[in-house]
């Protein structure tokens, strides 16, 4: 389950009950979760415990996705998903496999996300986007000016910026959900300590001192 409460249909305000019929139909989505892409919906509920929150988050999607942006949907999306890879979000790097998929990005292409610094299916310019975001969401926005350059000889700096604000703002995305436990990111923190048998010494490294020895 999510870390914060969900907002039931009757309690959510007026743009949240919209975009919940939109997603949802007529069935409350805390009571009966579930959306069409198999998710199951919970971002949408718990962003909508702050209105304001919940609306600039929407008109952060009609930014990116408004026929006004001058970055390729294909570059963006590169630009997003790898953010969602980097940054560790299944529910990110899930849902833009399907958003690759619609702007026209091939399977390998989706396939070779994880490992794109050894693929062979991306031009010079994805490349350095792939590189770029990795700067944005792996150092923090520490950029080479070797990376920089690459993207300065394809892009006009709209459309860099654009890159830039897009990628940024689903690292945020990424963050949240994994902090927040939403959708599939919900998931138990799976670096624990794994129990020894009973009776085991707590010196686990015992056996180099023994080697020494000898």
């Amino acid at each position: 389950m999510p870390r914060l409460r969900q907002v039931a249909k009757a309690d959510a305000d007026p743009l949240a009950q919209k975009l919940y019929e939109v997603l949802f139909g007529k069935r409350d989505p805390v009571k009966e979760p579930g959306t069409a892409t198999g998710t199951p919906g919970n971002w949408w509920t718990v962003f909508a415990l702050v209105p304001d929150a919940f609306k600039h988050t929407l008109e952060g999607f009609q930014f990116y996705r408004s026929p006004e942006r001058k970055i390729d949907p294909k570059l963006r999306e590169l630009g997003q998903i790898r953010a969602g890879f980097a940054r560790g979000s299944q529910f990110v790097f899930s849902q833009h496999c399907k958003a690759c998929r619609d702007v026209g990005l091939t399977e390998a292409q989706i396939e070779a996300i994880p490992h794109w610094q050894i693929a062979e299916v991306f031009s010079p310019l994805e490349r350095a986007v792939l590189a770029y975001t990795d700067c944005l969401v792996l150092q923090s926005g520490r950029v080479p000016e070797a990376v920089f350059a690459a993207l300065k000889a394809h892009l006009s700096d709209e459309e860099i910026l654009e890159l830039t604000y897009i990628t940024a703002t689903y690292d945020m995305h990424a963050t949240m959900s994994r902090a927040l436990r939403l959708e599939y990111d919900d998931v138990d923190e799976r670096v624990v300590e794994i129990a020894a048998p009973e009776g085991a010494s707590n010196d686990v490294m015992s056996m180099a001192d023994q080697g020494k020895k000898e």
